[in-house]
């Protein structure tokens, strides 16, 4: 499968108006479009930093009535890659989000990453973009 690539990841979010709220406000994201099926009773909105032709967006998915989730433990995290962690960091604690991991190389590592936690619970790593290619070595 040599010509697929990655479209989007999709959250369960339990308030969509906070989620959009967050990942436009907070992580710099652009809300890109949404759409409602009454018939199902759920309401999509997808963010990112770019059109979804250009790359990797996320699928904010609001199931009607479900307020939270159990996130389990299979999850990870999101990786985007930043240009300035520290500054980047900044900005998101100005704008009222939570870096849980404050910027800094990786244990046993030069690779500069930071996390952040969306109002759902979901972990978003922050890796420095000139770092971002070599993985989490240096």
């Amino acid at each position: 499968m040599s010509n697929g690539r990655v479209l989007h990841t999709m959250l369960r979010v339990g308030d969509l108006e906070q989620s959009i709220k967050f990942y436009t406000d907070v992580m710099g994201m652009n809300l890109l479009r949404t759409s409602e099926n009454k018939e199902y009773k759920y309401t999509l909105a997808f963010v990112g930093y770019g059109d979804e032709s250009e790359g990797a967006v996320i699928e904010l998915t609001y199931n009607w009535g479900t307020s939270e989730y159990d996130l389990g433990n299979a999850f990870g995290h999101i990786a985007i890659g930043v240009d300035d962690i520290y500054a980047t960091c900044d900005a998101i604690k100005a704008a009222g989000g939570n870096v849980t991991r404050e910027p800094g190389p990786v244990k046993g590592g030069t690779t500069h990453i930071a996390f952040v936690k969306d109002p759902n619970g979901y972990m978003i790593e922050l890796i420095q973009n000139r770092q971002a290619s070599a993985g989490l070595e240096g």
